[in-house]
């Protein structure tokens, strides 16, 4: 019986990478002005909440704006993940199954990343071979996007389609796979 209950703490301890325990995040409230303000074509609807734009600073510094990517492709993944996340890790397999599969057919990921130190997130990037665009503020838990998303756990995701609207979130494995599948036919 303490075996199964020791296995059974590992799992849960596995499932969900470094859990926040802190309060809900809120949305940041920006002043606003022509570049804070991203003009969304679609609205909101019950089925599907409107994404939150959001910008950071990519690989090279640069800022990078989701909605740039949202404009152009028919569906775009933001994946929120860190390097030192095993859980998030272990995701990454499928999730470039998805961007090798679908990328050409209007799939594109913005990797959002958790982490707080430039060298093990560029490391990383390397040695998982992700090409797709990376941002980070390196500010940990308090990223400004986490921070918006209100994410609590990592791997967290959201599938945005063109108009905007968030049609799938916190998909795992094949799952991911096949919604993109279902949803560029």
């Amino acid at each position: 019986m303490k075996n199964l209950f020791v296995f059974l703490s590992a799992i849960a301890v596995m499932a969900s990478c470094g859990q926040r325990q802190q309060q809900q995040a809120q949305p940041v409230e920006e002043p606003e002005s022509a570049a804070n303000v991203v003009e969304q074509e679609a609205e909101a609807t019950e089925d599907y909440p409107q994404y939150t734009d959001f910008a950071l600073p990519g690989t090279d510094n640069n800022l990078i704006r989701v909605s740039d990517f949202v404009a152009k492709n028919k569906l775009t993944l933001i994946d929120f993940w860190a390097s030192w996340c095993g859980p998030c890790r272990a995701e990454m397999p499928y999730v470039s199954k998805a961007y090798t599969a679908f990328h050409q057919k209007g799939f594109e990921i913005v990797g959002v990343s958790l982490d707080g130190e430039r060298e093990p997130w560029l490391n990383a990037i390397r040695e998982l071979q992700l090409v797709w665009p990376q941002m980070s503020d390196l500010k940990g838990w308090e990223c400004e996007g986490a921070q918006l998303y209100g994410v609590q756990s990592i791997p967290s995701n959201y599938l945005v389609d063109q108009k905007g609207r968030i049609v799938a979130s916190n998909l795992r494995g094949d799952d991911l796979y096949n919604k993109v599948k279902e949803l560029l036919q």
